[in-house]
């Protein structure tokens, strides 16, 4: 029996929560956590200092400045400016839920389907070398396809590509049974096969994005004979790099989503937001103040809204593959280890034979360089790109087709010997 039951899944913004629950509740513990922080700075509580930091003595200064003024004086700025900063967040959530942008839905040829997935043929009548797009479980393939005027697949596709893209959809009754090897092993193996035939029976490049880029590149090392070359994106491979602490708090999933969840049961979407809002919990309110700013009419909005429907639009994860990817990638940090076993043997970057482009995004907060870069490090034929975006940036800002497309775009078409 499940014993968490999930709220209504977050399709149309109309009829959305009036605000969304995981922003909202992050915009909250922000506030309140500003106003309990100026309770608790007099008393030089050591959660304001870290040893060895060079801001020291910033906590102390403050401190001393608050003295000064007067403790009541103080709260009551404190306070206005949560009110205007929440009245201008509200307000940022209603522009959003009442902007007219809606997205259509592509009519893109299906090239093959298994279970909840589909394989999206981008390409279909061009020619072209295929390329197979992984995308990552967790979100929608459409981060790739975000608007017609900013799409990553078919700028590949203009520029001479055949983009084949997997679409795993909402996970049914088997995949929610899953775990990793049976993702790899299952639907992505068949994916592949159907690629290499539509390529003309030759070996095709391998394309992943986040969390697929860890899935291609154990397809590519379980089928070297179908892969041409692989291309990575914000792939991470370190999970202990940077904010380990974190990583292990992430990883203390493993333990409690069984007491939550049934074995057959999917983790619903709130929870996954919830998580990432954690990365940076200033975010949320950042960005919907922003938006509150700006011209509903304007481009800058319209991709504002795009972007935050995919967000808001993601896949519940199969029970299996989290706890596995909560242990085996948090907790224990198997990958760098070389102690992830894919299809009976160790996802060894070492063993690629084929050329390889790394992407790293200088300004990713959700896989850091440190965590991707190892990877990198790990391939012998391994191409490196370091653009100045953040982990959907790249996919999604107004100058990634110049600075990052292009240049996979031709990596790609040419991809060295």
């Amino acid at each position: 029996m499940r014993r968490l039951a999930p709220p209504p899944r977050l399709m149309d913004r109309a009829l959305l929560p009036r605000p969304l629950p995981a922003h909202l509740l992050s915009a909250m513990l922000l506030w309140l956590s500003s106003r309990a922080a100026l309770t608790s700075l007099p008393a030089g509580w050591t959660c304001w200092k870290a040893p060895g930091d060079p801001r020291d003595g910033r906590p102390t200064a403050l401190a001393d400045a608050i003295a000064r003024a007067g403790p009541e004086p103080v709260r009551a700025a404190l306070d206005r400016e949560i009110g205007q900063r929440a009245a201008a967040f509200l307000a940022g959530l209603d522009a959003y839920r009442r902007h007219p942008y809606r997205r259509a839905a592509p009519r893109v040829p299906v090239l093959w389907r298994a279970g909840a997935m589909r394989l999206l043929d981008y390409g279909r009548g061009r020619g072209g070398a295929a390329v197979l797009l992984v995308p990552s479980l967790i979100n929608r393939y459409y981060i790739l396809d975000l608007l017609p005027e900013r799409s990553f697949v078919r700028h590949l596709a203009a520029a001479g590509l055949r983009p084949l893209v997997i679409d795993w959809g909402d996970p049914r009754a088997a995949e929610r049974r899953f775990s990793l090897d049976d993702y790899i092993s299952g639907p992505l193996s068949g994916a592949l096969t159907e690629a290499a035939a539509a390529n003309g029976g030759r070996p095709v490049a391998l394309l992943g994005y986040c969390m697929g880029g860890l899935l291609a590149l154990a397809a590519a090392l379980l089928r070297p004979a179908d892969v041409a070359a692989l291309v990575l994106l914000a792939t991470p491979w370190d999970f202990h790099a940077e904010r380990q602490s974190q990583a292990q708090l992430l990883g203390t999933l493993a333990d409690w989503l069984p007491l939550l969840l049934d074995d057959g049961a999917a983790v619903p979407l709130w929870i996954i937001q919830s998580l990432f809002l954690a990365l940076d919990p200033f975010l949320a309110e950042r960005k919907f103040i922003r938006f509150a700013a700006m011209d509903p009419e304007g481009a800058a909005a319209r991709g504002f809204v795009a972007l935050e429907d995919w967000i808001n639009d993601g896949v519940p994860l199969a029970h299996r593959v989290a706890v596995e990817c909560a242990r085996s990638w948090y907790r224990d940090n198997a990958p760098a280890r070389r102690r992830w076993r894919v299809g009976g043997r160790a996802v060894a970057p070492a063993e690629l034979r084929v050329p390889a482009l790394v992407v790293l995004p200088a300004r990713d907060r959700i896989v850091p360089p440190a965590s991707a870069a190892p990877l990198a490090a790990a391939i012998r034929r391994t191409t490196v790109m370091r653009p100045p975006f953040g982990h959907i940036g790249m996919m999604a800002s107004g100058t990634a087709p110049a600075a990052v497309w292009r240049p996979i775009a031709e990596w790609l078409l040419a991809p060295p010997d």
